[in-house]
């Protein structure tokens, strides 16, 4: 028989009998890589362990360990989620099973209503299962066969009539269930560690509300027990520290039907905290050599239609009518809401003739945009319909343009390090349909690489996600519950300096077209919000705490000198408040302890002879007394 040669993912070579498989690859090179093996990839496509290999091939098997596995993993235990509920509810009609970031679900028709009440029952029929550990076994079969296995199936049979003339179907069946699945899936059920049905909810046949309506059960799945358990850890402290309850808790922020959907009305505690982050980043900004301005809301359609906005960003834009003449003769003009603040900064910055020697020309706002979110995908201040973003602008010459980038990018490593977060970068690159010549793409991305090189920040390259209009570089934090948020941006725009047609001197007088950097820090300042309440659980840091102390007197007879102390505080910069109310000392400092108000100043006749508070931290409880003088001194060093 004849040999094939493949390689592996350490540039070493397998020969190996012509036919074989990736099950029979990981055999190969180990009876422990055989037992761990779940699926592979040959030439970067993911398959199952069946899969014959081809000779020059490249190959990777995948374990647990892998970042595909638990996905494939996931998918299978969907359709063990669905082969129990088939035992259990017969005559029930089946849709589709996908794994999700977060585990998986499935979509069923049928007449009974499944609750959580269900789960139970559900679950144990699935531990059946997977305690007989079955082989996923996959097939490809013909149309008409598809047709017959799925005579019974009426959504299986809509889809199989829905698919095009030349593709290969496939199915996989699991004991006695059966399903159109192109794959792959882990060799067998004993391979899922441990799983959990969560929530069933309403869905749409196709996703189309004009279909029928299904029943769609959630689970998700884990190879080991203590993953599940440490993922249901972190569903529950991410519920607790869910900002959208913390926000209404700590007096933050609010929603109102009336007010519309997507638009936060800030409370005073939460008016505070955006105006001391903004005030805290803009002194940063001034020292690094930014200008701040300030635009409109609003511009004439004419600035969108010279932007690109109106035609490309239409439906996410606020547009209305202003009559500008009289009302004998009325001259109506369309204006829209501005969704970024960019055309802005490109009109300032063309008001102005400008020599290389200027140049970078640096602009930052705090500029409130608004963009028509579907109503189902705004969540809380995490996606707003109106929303304030730190932007700003670079303007200069080429050979700047690595610099720039650099500067920004430790802008933001200053930014995250003050709020605790670790962060990772990805430069996302030239999209099918985009402006501007290959040149200035290839020297852009190439910038952007050498300047996150130069910093040292770990990147990834996401191929093909740039804007039409340049390539980017995105920050991610991760928060304390381990989850990744998009923050920062920096963003290479060829568009705008040629739409609005700016440019600079050079120094032989000539007329040079800007690079133009786009850049947000905080991306909006609603979602850093709301990313940082989650990630401190509310516990903001003492700068920024809205309240800084409350000062607790212990009886009536001492509440003027705990005035007066919050007072004086008050006089050095301090966020101060006092707990006058007839109410035990118990009941005070759990009610602050709620507030996470992060000083607690107790004040009593002790207190008062020495001069002194009773000082408790809200994570550390009591620290002792403290000459008030000293205490101040902490509040004043906590300031802005």
């Amino acid at each position: 028989m004849s040999s094939i040669s493949v390689l592996l993912p350490d540039g070493s070579k397998k020969e190996l009998e012509e036919g074989a498989t990736i099950a029979d690859l990981a055999a190969n090179i180990g009876p422990g890589l055989a037992k761990a093996a779940l699926a592979g990839k040959i030439d970067g496509a993911t398959v199952g362990l069946d899969a014959p290999l081809f000779d020059g091939a490249s190959v990777e098997i995948l374990t647990d360990k892998s970042p595909e596995a638990l996905g494939i993993l996931r998918h299978s235990c969907a359709h063990i989620m669905a082969e129990a509920v088939q035992i259990l509810y017969p005559g029930v009609q089946i849709a589709f099973g996908p794994q999700t970031e977060d585990g998986f679900f499935y979509d069923f028709g049928l007449d009974k209503t499944i609750s959580s009440d269900d789960f139970e029952t559900i679950e144990a029929k699935m531990k059946e299962i997977i305690d007989r550990d079955e082989p996923f076994v996959r097939e490809v079969v013909s149309r008409d066969e598809a047709k017959e296995i799925f005579k019974d199936q009426k959504f299986k049979s809509e889809h199989i009539d829905d698919l095009p003339e030349d593709v290969e179907i496939s199915i996989y069946r699991h004991g006695s269930f059966v399903d159109l699945c192109s794959g792959p899936h882990i060799p067998s059920a004993g391979k899922i560690g441990a799983f959990k049905l969560m929530k069933v909810a309403g869905a749409y046949w196709k996703g189309d509300a004009e279909n029928e309506q299904l029943q769609r059960l959630y689970g998700t799945a884990f190879t080991k027990k203590k993953d599940l358990k440490e993922y249901l850890h972190n569903l529950e402290e991410a519920e607790k520290r869910d900002h959208r309850k913390l926000g209404r808790e700590l007096g933050i922020y609010m929603m109102d039907e009336m007010a519309g959907v997507g638009l936060p009305l800030y409370l005073p505690a939460g008016g505070r905290v955006i105006r001391i982050l903004q005030e805290w980043l803009r002194k940063e900004l001034y020292r690094r050599g930014y200008e701040e301005v300030i635009t409109p809301h609003v511009y004439k359609a004419d600035v969108w239609k010279t932007s690109g906005h109106y035609g490309y960003y239409h439906d996410n834009m606020y547009f209305f009518e202003i009559n500008e003449g009289t009302d004998d003769e009325p001259r109506m003009s369309e204006y829209g809401v501005k969704p970024m603040n960019c055309p802005g900064h490109v009109m300032l910055y063309r008001n102005d003739i400008h020599s290389y020697r200027e140049m970078p020309v640096r602009y930052f706002e705090f500029g409130t945009v608004y963009r028509h979110e579907m109503s189902g995908a705004v969540h809380g201040l995490m996606r707003a319909r109106g929303f304030t973003q730190d932007d700003a602008h670079v303007f200069c010459r080429e050979d700047q343009v690595v610099d720039e980038v650099c500067a920004i990018l430790d802008l933001a490593d200053y930014i995250m390090k003050e709020f605790g977060f670790e962060y990772a970068a990805e430069i996302s690159t030239r999209p099918e349909k985009s402006i501007g010549t290959d040149e200035m793409w290839e020297k852009a991305e190439s910038f952007l690489r050498t300047a996150i090189e130069r910093k040292n920040i770990p990147f990834d390259i996401n191929p093909g996600d740039g804007a039409f209009y340049g390539p980017k570089i995105d920050i991610k934090v991760k928060d304390a519950l381990g989850r990744w948020w998009q923050c920062s941006t920096v963003q290479v725009d060829f568009n705008l300096p040629e739409r609005f047609d700016i440019n600079y001197r050079t120094a032989d007088n000539a007329s040079e077209r800007p690079w133009m950097l786009h850049r947000a820090l905080f991306g909006s300042i609603e979602r850093f919000l709301g990313i940082l309440i989650e990630h401190t659980a509310g516990n903001l840091p003492l700068w920024l705490a809205p309240t800084q102390a409350i000062v607790i007197p212990i009886a009536d007879r001492h509440e003027d000198a705990a005035r007066e102390i919050a007072a004086k505080l008050s006089e050095r910069g301090g966020r101060i408040e006092v707990y006058g109310q007839n109410e035990p000392m118990r009941v005070k400092i759990a009610k602050a302890q709620g507030q996470k108000v992060p000083y607690m100043l107790v004040v009593g006749d002790k207190e008062i002879e020495n001069g002194e508070v009773a000082v408790r931290e809200r994570h550390e409880g009591d620290l002792g007394s403290m000459k008030l003088e000293d205490f101040a001194k902490i509040i004043e060093d906590a300031q802005v």
